[in-house]
Parts: structure tokens; sequence; C-alpha cells
């Protein structure tokens, strides 16, 4: 058991353990926050750019990520769900249950479906499906900002999650070895809600109704944009400090109480948004590109390259190509391409604990990415776009 794991009190051969050491940029939260800090106060456009992209990532992001999280993990609390072991009881219905808990947005499900393979309780095929069916944390950036883009990609995972799903185990019916997950524990376990808890909570609720009059285009006086501006602002200070001096990766622990995992995880969330919008707005602003005429050049690559990108382990190449698409950079053939292709954080405890299976899985759910990205770039190319 490594100084670190042994401090949070979890196993050494937990997915989160071994997510620690898949993750070497933790200790890069600090020089990471600070260059935010910077750019936020420095004068002229620079600063007024970047304070910009802080408002929009928390008013038009941020928000909405903490109400649905907050929602989902209340259910849990509330009705004492334990999605796992549900999983682990079905037999005919594991690929569809595992597919709608791949699509749920955010990395969890699909990393209980991981763990769940690990163990040897669920198939090839469900672990495909929900690898398949997962956006991961992007999906809160799409459903927040493009939701008819969202109600057409999470369906078409879904079915896509649940057909591959169930032509994998059709072929290939033998379990792939690997470590045996001792412990579904994803996360450190923070046991109580802390007073930066019940802060962000107390920020991101009128921030919440913000939220929502900028959806329904409500134009704002002068004294509530001032108002709006200040409540978005702080509470981009509080993700960037609970983010800062937060132990948890990716994922909280199941255990945690809702509000305690509702703001870790929205915190982590935003932190790849913010990184994607300020990295689109810096482009436009100063480089003098014209991002979406460089794209056309290759547009009939676009869905493959949406493809290569879901390869990389992780939410944030994932939430940049939502972020170009929201910004018209990219077309939907790609999104759709990327969407399904991803596999969000939960790649990083399948190849720590069955790398084989992982890549295996990986590379399945590459097919149905291509075919249905070029399915929409030869058939639709001009839709959603």
């Amino acid at each position: 058991m490594t100084t670190q794991t042994a401090k949070l009190g979890l196993p050494s051969r937990s997915p989160y353990a071994l997510l620690l050491r898949l993750n070497p940029l933790k200790n890069m939260r600090t020089v990471i926050v600070l260059t935010l800090v910077i750019l936020a106060l420095w004068p002229g456009e620079l600063g007024q750019v970047t304070r910009s992209m802080m408002h929009d990532a928390f008013v038009g992001v941020s928000v909405f990520v903490a109400a649905t999280l907050m929602l989902v993990y209340g259910s849990e609390k509330l009705f004492n769900v334990n999605l796992g072991d549900f999983l682990r009881r079905q037999t005919r219905l594991q690929i569809p249950i595992a597919t709608l808990l791949g699509m749920s947005p955010g990395c969890a499900g699909a990393i209980i479906v991981t763990s769940a393979y690990s163990s040897g309780n669920v198939t090839l095929g469900a672990l495909v499906a929900a690898l398949t069916g997962t956006m991961g944390d992007s999906a809160f950036l799409l459903i927040a900002t493009k939701p008819m883009a969202a109600a057409v990609v999470m369906p078409l995972s879904l079915v896509a999650g649940i057909i591959t799903g169930m032509i994998v185990d059709r072929f290939h019916k033998k379990q792939i070895p690997g470590r045996a997950c001792t412990t579904c524990a994803i996360g450190p376990s923070i046991p109580h809600i802390r007073h930066r808890d019940i802060m962000f909570g107390l920020v991101a609720l009128p921030g919440l109704g913000l939220g929502l009059l900028d959806a329904f285009q409500v134009t704002p006086s002068p004294l509530m944009a001032t108002i709006g501006t200040i409540i978005a602002l702080t509470g981009m200070a509080l993700i960037l400090l609970i983010w800062w001096v937060s132990p948890v990766l990716a994922i909280s622990n199941p255990e945690d109480p809702a509000l305690t995992r509702m703001t870790e995880e929205t915190a982590f969330i935003t932190i790849w948004v913010l990184a994607a919008y300020l990295g689109y707005a810096y482009l436009d602003a100063f480089s003098g590109l014209d991002l979406a005429a460089l794209f056309s050049t290759v547009a009939i690559a676009m869905p493959l390259i949406g493809v290569l990108i879901g390869f990389i382990p992780g939410c944030g190449p994932q939430i940049l190509v939502t972020t170009l698409y929201i910004n018209g950079v990219v077309p939907f053939s790609a999104l759709i391409a990327n969407a399904i292709a991803n596999d969000g954080d939960a790649l990083f405890p399948a190849i720590a604990l069955n790398p084989k299976a992982a890549l295996l899985a990986t590379i399945y759910t590459s097919f149905p990415a291509l075919v249905l990205g070029y399915a929409f770039y030869f058939f639709a190319p001009g839709f959603l776009n």
C-alpha cells in the first residue's frame, strides 16, 4: 500500500488506488490554479476574456451539473439504491442495464461496470456496452448547452451500446482474466458535509437561476448583470479552491453525502470545461485562425479524428471536442463518433484492472462510432451543425 492510499484508507488494489498511479498530474493543481487566477486578474483583453469564460462556464454548465448530480446522488441516498449490486444480480438484462449506466452523464456508471467485469460479475459484452454508451463528463456540457444534440446523441449511444454488447457476447464468451476488484471504492471517503460544500451549494442555487434565465435568453438589467457576474466569479473561485485541495481525482466515493459528492464532481468537471472554453476563446481572440475553415479542409476525416480522440483516456479531450462542436468548429458527425468511441475516466481503472480487456473493449467501441459518424457525414452532413 502506497503512502497516499494508506493515508486515504484505501486498499492498494482498489480502482482509485490504481487510478492514482495512472494520474501523475495531481501535483500540478497548484500551478494550474495559480495560472488561472493570474489570467483572470490580468489587465486588458486577456483578463476580460478569461473572466468572461469563467462566467460562462459557471452559469452555462457548472450550475446544471450541480443540479443534476444533486438530483441523482440525493435519489440514491433517499431510496438506498446500489447500482453495482443490482447489476451483479442480473443475467439477461446485463447489457441494457450496463448501457444505461454508461449512458448516465459522468463516468461513475461506466466505472461501476468496469469494476464488475474485473470481479467476473458481468460479461465482456456488458463492459463494451457501457463504454459505448458513455460520453463521460462531456455529456453534462452537451446537455447544458445543446440539449437538442444531447437528445439525439444519448439515445443513439444507448442503441449502439446494446447492439454492440450483444454482438460481442455472441462471439466472445470467454472472460479475460485480470486483477480482481476487492473493493468498488473509486474515490477516497469524505464522510461528512464540509463548510465548502455548504458554501458552494449556497452560491450554486442563485447561479442556477441565472443559468435558467440565460438558457431562456432573458436579458438581465445592468444591476442584475453585475450581481450575476459577482455570483459567477465567486462560484468559480470556490470551484478552484475545492478542486485545489480535493483528494478526489475524478469520481467521488458512493458512500459520501450527496452534497459532498456533488461539490467534488462539479468542481472536477468544471475545471475541464473551463480549460476547453479558455483554449477555444484564446485561439479565437488572439491567434487570428479561422478554426472552422481549418477543420473544413479535412472534413472527411473528422469522424475518424473524433474516434481517435475518443481513444485517449479521461474526459478532457472529449470535453474539448464537445466545445468545438458547440462553437460550430466541428460537425455533428465528429461529435457522435467521439461520443460513442470515448470511454471517459472509466478507461483509467479499466486499464489498471484489466489492460487486455480495456484495449479490446476500446477497439470494439470504434466500430459503431465509425459507422454512425460516417453515416451522418455522408447522409446528413448538415444535421444539427
